[in-house]
């Protein structure tokens, strides 16, 4: 398999990427919205809440945590999850920034 190029894209470039790898499973969209409806964090109810297995749980966890979309706070034995307030924002501006550039102009 090749190599990616990431350095031959801007910054701005593979942030968004990355931003988007976030909502690229809908397993981790699911946990976005859990998190966002709570407002609140959340401390094991996510098991709770998703049909899927602790494993598979902390794995998307920890894929959302290295992004940087949410924060956890670990307290043993419990680790509470929610929205990191400043990422969410800068995805919103940035996927705004690119979903803002298409203007209609009846092509096909």
């Amino acid at each position: 398999m090749g190599v990616t190029k990431t350095e031959v894209f801007t910054d701005e470039h593979n942030r968004i990427a990355e931003l988007a790898k976030a909502f690229a499973h809908p397993a981790r969209v699911a946990i976005l919205q859990l998190l966002a409806q709570k407002k609140a964090c959340v401390c094991g109810d996510l098991v709770d809440e998703l049909p899927l297995a602790q494993a598979t749980v902390s794995q998307h966890l920890k894929e959302l945590k290295r992004i940087g979309i949410i924060k956890g706070e670990i307290n043993p034995p419990r680790v509470c999850y929610c929205i990191n307030e400043a990422v969410w924002q800068e995805a919103r501006e940035l996927f705004g920034s690119v979903l803002d550039t298409f203007t209609p102009n009846n092509c096909c």
